[in-house]
């Protein structure tokens, strides 16, 4: 749902400009540093992109599924360093708050991710408890007035630089389904939380991501998301819901990314006296790219105004995530192959970095063959219900 479209035009064609003419130039300093400079973070937050999905009464912009993700292919089209410096805040790490939060829980801390005075992230995968989420062995006990941490959780994004964290933990040991499961707000400064160093990665550099450790770390009742136990795995799967739409738009925008620069090298690049864009098999993997993105983005927009309607989109979300995710995977291998030797070595392109940075998206927020496995099930369930697929 589009509310005004001469004001989200507007905001769209900022994003695109500062992305074309601040983040794009600022690429390689950004992965040398292996951080988004200060500067830029100061750019960003003054353009309000921390506070897109953040309530308007909050302090943020209230932008809907749909025009969230229209800001989201705008601003992954840089390095998605950009995106997951911003990405926490407007999506994964405040949408728990957002969805369940209690009216103090929400007043205390959503107008600072909103400005970007602070970054949140979700603390909900662990070593042992990455698809199978309710295997997780944090536990927080209530001793006393407090409730006791302990745990670690691992490949969490933002760990590094978070100051809040949605930690989601066992509060019922006896109970080892989600039941048993609920989520508390962390600051970073509560004693007996560290966060690990950040971790060395095959991509994404300036995203930090790291471990987050847990030792008789006591924290309050108020912290407790929502205020009640038990229904920390709905939460999450809540924030999933909408943020596996957002993830499939923040994929989308590097995959549109690497088939306009592919497209463009081929109609400058000469062998035996013509750009290699005459070649039919090139000409093939840009068909193929160009209808791969066209289609992830009719899915998730679509996908997304569902959302807007208040229409369940947990087999829809799951479909754009997979193939939104796959569809930039394949983008990446093509725009490598158009490239050739330039597009495997780091000094000639940008293609290099996107092809490693990309690889990860089809593991976080469920791998793809956990996805496939939840497309199966639902379609199997509309089909037993219904007969059909047909809407």
């Amino acid at each position: 749902m589009i509310r005004d479209k001469e004001a989200l035009e507007k905001q769209r064609r900022d994003v695109r400009e500062w992305v074309e003419k601040v983040a794009i130039p600022n690429e390689d300093r950004v992965a040398e540093l292996n951080e988004v400079p200060q500067d830029l973070v100061d750019d960003m937050q003054a353009r309000g992109f921390f506070a897109w999905a953040v309530p308007e009464e909050y302090g943020g912009l209230g932008l809907t599924t749909e025009e969230l993700v229209l800001m989201a292919f705008e601003l992954s089209y840089c390095s998605v360093a950009y995106r997951a410096r911003v990405g926490t805040n407007t999506g994964i790490g405040s949408e728990s708050l957002i969805v369940d939060g209690t009216e103090e829980q929400k007043r205390k801390y959503l107008p600072k991710l909103a400005a970007g005075e602070i970054v949140g992230c979700f603390a909900l995968t662990e070593r042992e408890a990455g698809s199978q989420a309710t295997a997780l062995k944090t536990t927080a006990l209530k001793k006393g007035n407090h409730y006791v941490l302990n745990g670690s959780k691992a490949f969490i994004t933002n760990a590094p630089i978070s100051d809040l964290f949605t930690v989601f933990a066992r509060t019922d040991p006896s109970d080892d389904s989600h039941r048993g499961i609920s989520a508390f707000l962390v600051d970073r400064d509560t004693p007996g939380l560290t966060v690990g160093p950040a971790y060395k990665m095959m991509g994404q550099s300036g995203s930090p991501v790291s471990e987050i450790h847990f030792e008789n770390c006591e924290i309050t009742p108020d912290r407790l998301l929502g205020g009640e136990e038990g229904v920390g795995f709905k939460t999450a799967m809540k924030a999933l819901n909408k943020q596996r739409i957002h993830l499939s738009a923040l994929s989308t925008g590097p995959a549109m990314r690497m088939l306009d620069d592919a497209a463009k090298y081929s109609l400058e690049r000469k062998q035996f006296g013509h750009p290699i864009g005459d070649f039919q098999l090139v000409q093939a993997m840009i068909a193929d790219s160009h209808v791969d993105v066209a289609a992830a983005r009719t899915l998730i927009l679509d996908t997304a105004r569902k959302r807007d309607d208040g229409i369940d989109i947990t087999l829809e979300a799951s479909m754009c995530k997979y193939f939104a995710t796959e569809m930039c995977g394949r983008i990446a291998d093509r725009a490598v192959q158009i490239f050739g030797g330039s597009g495997y070595v780091a000094d000639y392109s940008s293609i290099e970095r996107f092809y490693r940075d990309v690889r990860l998206f089809r593991l976080y927020e469920g791998t793809s063959q956990i996805h496939q496995l939840n497309i199966a099930k639902k379609t199997l369930e509309r089909i037993g219900k219904t007969g059909t697929v047909r809407i």
